[in-house]
Parts: C-alpha cells; sequence; structure tokens
C-alpha cells in the first residue's frame, strides 16, 4: 500500500527566542527540517514525502535546500493558522487506500523502526499512535487544589500519527474544534477507535534551546 508522510513546520522560534524558525537551526551540521525528511526518505525511498510551511518561510527553505544541496523529492504545502488547519490543506494530496503519517517537522531523531512500526499496525488496524509512558509524578489540579494522579493512567503522545487515509478523509470533514491539537483527536472524533504503539523516548520535539541541545547530545553519543 502507498505510504506518504505530512510533515507540519509550521513553528515561528518564539519558545527557541532564535532569529530563525526551530525547523531551520542547525542541529550538529544539517537543519532540523532536513534531518526529519531524510529520516522518512531513509525508511522508504519510495514514500511521497509533503511539507507544510507558512508562506513567507517557503522562500528561505528553497534557499537552504540549495545550501545544503539537500535533493531528496518532497511537495511544498503552504500551512494554515492552526496545525489542524496545515494538516487539512496537505489532505488536497491525499486519496482513498494509501496510508498517510503526519510527522512533525521538528522531531528529526524519529527512527525507522518506530517508523516501521507505525505504518505496520496503521496498515493492519486503521491507525497507529505512538505514545510514551510517564517517568514523573504527576498531579491534578481542581479549581485552586490539587490532587495526585495515577501517571499509569496516562501517556505522551508523539508523532508520527498514522492512518489509513480513509479514516484521515472522513474526520476531515468534521466541522474544526479548538480540541483538535492532534490528528488522533479528530480521528476519534469521527467515531474511530485510537490504537497505541510504544512511542521513542528520544523521540523529541525540539522547541527551545535545550531541546536542540539534547537532540545534538544523543546524536554524538547515542
Amino acid at each position: 500500500m502507498k505510504q506518504i508522510v505530512i510533515i507540519v513546520a509550521g513553528g515561528k522560534g518564539k519558545r527557541m527566542q532564535a532569529n530563525i524558525p526551530k525547523q531551520f537551526l542547525i542541529l550538529n551540521e544539517d537543519p532540523v527540517l532536513i534531518r526529519t525528511i531524510r529520516a522518512f526518505h531513509q525508511y522508504n525511498p519510495e514514500i511521497e514525502i509533503i511539507v507544510v510551511l507558512p508562506q513567507d518561510q517557503i522562500k528561505y527553505w528553497n534557499t537552504l535546500c540549495k545550501k545544503y544541496r539537500f535533493t531528496i523529492p518532497h511537495e511544498i504545502v503552504q500551512g494554515g493558522k492552526t496545525r489542524h488547519h496545515s494538516v487539512k490543506n496537505a489532505m488536497t494530496w491525499i486519496r482513498p487506500g494509501v496510508i498517510v503519517a503526519i510527522h512533525d517537522g521538528v522531531r528529526p531523531l524519529i527512527s525507522q523502526a518506530l517508523i516501521r512500526t507505525c505504518f505496520d499496525t496503521a496498515a493492519i488496524l486503521g491507525n497507529a499512535i505512538p505514545a510514551v509512558e510517564l517517568s514523573e509524578s504527576i498531579r491534578e489540579l481542581e479549581g485552586e487544589k490539587n490532587i495526585r494522579a495515577d501517571r499509569s493512567r496516562f501517556r505522551l503522545v508523539q508523532t508520527p500519527q498514522v492512518f489509513h487515509s480513509d479514516q484521515l478523509i472522513d474526520a476531515f470533514r468534521l466541522p474544526y474544534k479548538p480540541t483538535f491539537t492532534d490528528e488522533a483527536t479528530l480521528v476519534e472524533s469521527a467515531g474511530h477507535p485510537i490504537h497505541l504503539v510504544k512511542g521513542q523516548s528520544d523521540n523529541i520535539k525540539i522547541t527551545t534551546m535545550l531541546d536542540l541541545c539534547i537532540a545534538s547530545t544523543i546524536l554524538e553519543n547515542c
């Protein structure tokens, strides 16, 4: 079955306090987004790659591709006002009967093993969402009070979130709600059960300078 990945790279770099968006920052000699795209191409050279970028970043991305001699084929789609709207813009490229991954452009450490697990599981069950256990204690807020929560009942959700395209097409017909912060929530709202797979502890999302330093250390030492 044909495989497609939508890589969402709409960051502005505000939390990073950088002059350029976080997906373009250099991680061990390569821009973060280039590393992310390369991970999926190495997993499957035939995978169709769609990159979603804000309109005002597309020209800069093209400049980076020339500078770093980056030639992996990919389509560029203009992003929307939210992640949901950005992915919806990319859905115009999606057809029935394929398997689609949606991945954060700033998760460059994704392993080929996890990509494969997600695609294989989605092909059988309809979708696959990587998630990891919480390692620290958590508390739940109730107004001005807070109470202990059982961390074993919760998981941290990662990407790639992978779906049979029929589920995604169906889900994106729903009217938008602010609670649609990821595709798993959207697909669940359309009535499809969500299937979790074991995530990857170092599949971190780079949103701060500390994250960038951690990612660099992982690449150098692991």
